[in-house]
């Protein structure tokens, strides 16, 4: 059982808190989520309570600061115990993803959330193919269609251990 806080930037605009929070709970909670195959459970706690990590919405410039390495504004992370999660990005996804902005936040979620459980990135198994949850499908597809989850078809999917050499956006 993993157990998770959520905590979002001060002065960030336009989210509606509750409905974020129940749009990770469900995700985590999603028959094809990483809960789907037995190995991991999810339980959000409040401020205060021994948390195993926390799930941040912040600025790009925050997630910099936080993140550090690859200063990008672009991209989120996994940083120890923080999954960071770049609210650009959740407000207008990528260019070219190829579906919707729902689908694009869950990618989000499960690939940072990934990494907190010790998955590594993962390259696309072929033109055409669902792309794996830990492709770096922020930075490009590679002929990959665009897929948010951990699990396809009650199987874990994914793709050869690897990652590209794509350089970030800037905006």
């Amino acid at each position: 059982m993993f157990t998770f806080q959520i905590a979002i930037e001060g002065g960030i605009k336009g989210i509606d808190r509750p409905a974020f929070a129940r749009f990770v709970r469900e995700t985590y909670g999603a028959p094809q989520g990483w809960a789907s195959g037995g190995l991991y459970r999810f339980r959000q706690v409040g401020p205060g309570e021994a948390a195993d990590y926390r799930l941040m919405l912040v600025t790009p410039a925050t997630r910099d600061t936080i993140c550090g390495g690859s200063f990008d504004q672009y991209t989120s992370c996994r940083i120890g115990d923080r999954v960071v999660l770049n609210v650009a990005r959740w407000a207008k996804g990528v260019p070219n993803y190829g579906a919707s902005l729902a689908t694009y936040r869950q990618y989000m979620i499960n690939h940072e959330t990934g990494h907190r459980l010790g998955r590594g990135h993962e390259l696309c198994p072929g033109p055409g193919r669902p792309a794996p949850v830990m492709e770096q499908q922020t930075l490009g597809l590679h002929g990959c269609t665009a897929y948010s989850w951990p699990y396809l078809n009650g199987q874990r999917y994914k793709g050869t251990i690897g990652q590209y050499d794509d350089s970030t956006q800037t905006s």
